[in-house]
């Protein structure tokens, strides 16, 4: 999977850059030619949109936004089709919202789409759905739509095209030498990365960096890569040292399907706080979260809703589906299993949140 960002496709005045594109289209016609199964998710609609309507800048409104994007949607697409056909490639949009991801049904029918196109040997172009998209169902920016469409299809490897070699470490405030190699991605790291994204784009280094630790941690690896660079893609694949690389380790156990929808798929709606020993429990021997182990609650969810299992740190240590609304956790937390019935009648489960309902997140 390819993502490029909207200071890769675009100039210094923030309009569409042709003859970029017309590279980085051409690279992935050529990967796709070599039999890759190739998933582009692109940037840059806003900036075409704006363009396209003839406005000296980037709007502020969120109806302007929509509206620029929805043209520019239509003029990316064009161009990307036009600069395909020459290669003989097809190709097919997919926008997508937060919210067609987090529902079960439409997170599986995306996936199904995309995975037939592959078959067909379609590519796909992935953008937001902006035009419908508030800030409720918002990705927030590509890096992570990127991230999550990554762990939608199973990628082998995602690639976040940008204008910046990698990540480089620092040292009083000055770049000093770039990082080729990340196991994880630390506090240490995330202060590491400099700048926030442009007037044209929504992201910066730390957005690729916590977009790709979710990407790594759903077992992806990730590369942090310039996309200027001459033939970026296939210098990459043919493993030449380019940007950053962010491995997952051998023994990062890959998740079934819906372990991954429950754990990268949804927003965290509030958190169970539990004592050292659940969390010992949770976290060694995969166990569910009883009642005795909760000590307290924060957040307002209702029973299904995604919660974040933290130890008494703070720290989270895991994700899961609760079987209770928090003031039902809130009456039982602490108590035996044995005594739940006795304080909400016969309407109750044994478990907080079922081991079944959970993805350990902490080693």
């Amino acid at each position: 999977m390819i993502k490029a960002g909207s200071r890769v496709l675009v100039d210094d005045y923030g309009r569409p850059d042709s003859g970029q594109i017309a590279s980085l289209v051409d690279q992935i016609a050529g990967l796709h030619q070599n039999g890759y199964e190739v998933v582009f998710v692109s940037s840059g609609a806003i900036a075409a949109g704006v363009q396209a309507l003839g406005w000296p800048h980037r709007p502020v409104s969120l109806p302007d936004l929509q509206m620029a994007a929805a043209v520019g949607q239509g003029v990316l697409l064009n161009f990307y089709s036009e600069q395909l056909a020459r290669h003989k490639c097809r190709l097919g949009q997919v926008l997508l919202t937060h919210a067609d991801l987090n529902d079960r049904v439409r997170h599986l029918n995306a996936r199904n789409t995309i995975m037939a196109m592959l078959r067909n040997r379609v590519i796909p172009v992935v953008n937001e759905n902006d035009v419908v998209a508030v800030d409720e169902i918002r990705f927030g920016d590509n890096d992570l739509l990127a991230a999550m469409a990554a762990t939608l299809v199973d990628a082998d490897l995602l690639v976040l095209l940008t204008t910046s070699n990698g990540l480089f470490r620092t040292e009083d405030g000055r770049l000093t030498e770039r990082i080729p190699q990340l196991d994880d991605v630390t506090d240490e790291t995330l202060e590491m990365a400099q700048g926030k994204g442009s007037s044209w784009s929504s992201g910066g280094m730390a957005s690729k960096l916590q977009s790709a630790d979710k990407a790594n941690k759903a077992g992806t690896p990730v590369i942090i890569a310039n996309g200027h660079q001459d033939n970026v893609l296939e210098r990459l694949l043919q493993g030449e040292d380019l940007g950053t690389l962010i491995s997952s380790p051998v023994s990062r156990q890959k998740l079934k399907a819906r372990k991954k929808w429950i754990a990268f798929f949804h927003r965290p709606q509030g958190s169970i706080y539990v004592d050292e020993g659940a969390g010992r429990a949770i976290i060694k021997k995969g166990y569910s979260l009883l009642p005795v182990g909760v000590q307290r609650t924060e957040g307002k969810f209702r029973a299904g809703a995604l919660v974040n299992i933290r130890d008494s740190t703070g720290k989270t240590i895991a994700r899961g589906l609760t079987s209770y609304d928090r003031e039902d956790i809130e009456r039982i937390k602490g108590k035996r299993s044995a005594d739940v019935p006795f304080i909400l009648g016969d309407r109750h489960h044994v478990e907080v949140i079922h081991r079944d309902n959970m993805v350990i997140l902490a080693k």
